[in-house]
């Protein structure tokens, strides 16, 4: 233990910060403005979403692709320094058995912030009665120690809208 740990009674951290890219074109909002209530209590982590403007979902880290459903409605990805990364295209859209969905990553696949993940056919939802609000879930809560939109609204894919403190 370092002098200022023992006379604060704190071990000492190592704070990372990861930027986070808007995954796609359109209007960033807060994850508790999402309606779904899964999403908007943040059962499944903080995060935040975007309303699109199109299809084309990019991925918002550089990580490797964990997992990705066979719905094709969503997928996993995981930091380098342990951030767990939920990709959700649309609300409720499981039950679209993956025909609105083209994925052009697989499992294990190592990707770059703002490389394609999957296109998406935002008219094909919506004529399904499904949202097209599309999520960023941090899953892995208890490694988190912040998460920080920096930019709400208008935004174009690949450009800095949040903070993750781990």
């Amino acid at each position: 233990m370092g002098f200022l740990s023992k006379l604060f009674g704190k071990q000492e951290e190592q704070v990372q910060e990861l930027v986070l890219s808007s995954y796609m074109k359109g209007k960033v909002v807060e994850i508790t403005e999402v309606p779904d209530p899964v999403f908007a209590q943040k059962m499944m982590g903080d995060g935040f979403a975007v309303e699109p403007e199109n299809g084309k979902i990019y991925s918002p880290v550089s990580g490797t692709v964990t997992s990705v459903f066979p719905t094709k409605h969503a997928l996993g990805l995981l930091t380098e320094n342990g951030l767990e990364v939920l990709v959700h295209i649309g609300l409720d859209t499981v039950s679209l058995e993956g025909k609105p969905f083209e994925v052009h990553v697989s499992e294990g696949q190592k990707v770059a912030a703002g490389d394609l993940l999957v296109t998406a056919d935002l008219e094909a939802i919506k004529a399904a009665g499904r949202e097209t609000s599309t999520v960023v879930v941090f899953t892995n809560a208890a490694a988190i120690k912040s998460v920080t939109v920096e930019k709400l609204g208008q935004a174009s894919a690949k450009t800095v809208v949040a903070k993750v403190e781990l």
